[in-house]
């Protein structure tokens, strides 16, 4: 088991290094957001995928209950990140930041 919960974190911190150098990489705001939006999501869900089965070891209903609670948290990041990452490109759209060319 610590094993499978090792891995997780350790792909769940290789999923964060990537976003935030492709953040850091990326030559304009939307490229940048591709990144931010699609790594930190799954280095999110492989992170507290580790937590919530790390946290089963001594299985209890209250460990079986705060495990659930982190599969929740979970979801809710995986509606409100691609949500979050739309309403922003909307709003650069909205402020006439154009897209990188190019040459440019």
């Amino acid at each position: 088991m610590d094993l499978i919960v090792g891995f997780l974190i350790l792909f769940g911190f290789l999923f964060f290094t990537g976003g935030a150098v492709g953040i850091l990489r990326f030559p304009d705001f939307y490229s940048r957001l591709h990144p931010a939006g699609k790594l930190d999501t799954m280095g999110v869900l492989l992170s507290a995928s580790a937590l919530a089965l790390y946290n089963l070891h001594p299985f209890s209903l209250a460990n079986l209950l705060t495990s659930f609670k982190i599969v929740l948290i979970v979801i809710f990041v995986f509606l409100a990140s691609p949500t979050a990452t739309h309403a922003i490109v909307d709003a650069g759209m909205r402020a006439g930041l154009s897209p990188w060319k190019k040459g440019r």
